[in-house]
């Protein structure tokens, strides 16, 4: 299983989405790998992602995608972000 989690540059917000990610994986007893990266680079970095954690503002950029795409609202809310890995990723 792979997240991918997408800014603008890869390397702030999506940083950030990452490291509560990984927190959420080991919170819910899950195993995948967890990849930030910048919106310009979805295409490439995301092609076999499961999940896409991102901000509403990049929704549109990351265009279509067999991923889900998950809007997180605020990336320091770490049970946004448990629920949010649960739901798309707790039923495999």
């Amino acid at each position: 299983m792979k997240i991918v989690t997408i800014c603008g540059a890869g390397i702030g917000s999506s940083g950030i989405l990452k490291v509560n990610a990984e927190k959420a994986l080991a919170t819910l007893g899950l195993s995948a790998s967890v990849v930030a990266a910048d919106v310009a680079s979805v295409r490439s970095v995301a092609e076999d992602a499961n999940v896409i954690l991102t901000s509403q503002e990049f929704v549109e950029a990351i265009g279509d995608t067999y991923a889900e795409v998950i809007v997180i609202r605020n990336h320091f809310d770490q049970g946004e972000i448990t629920a949010a890995v649960d739901r798309a990723l707790g039923e495999h």
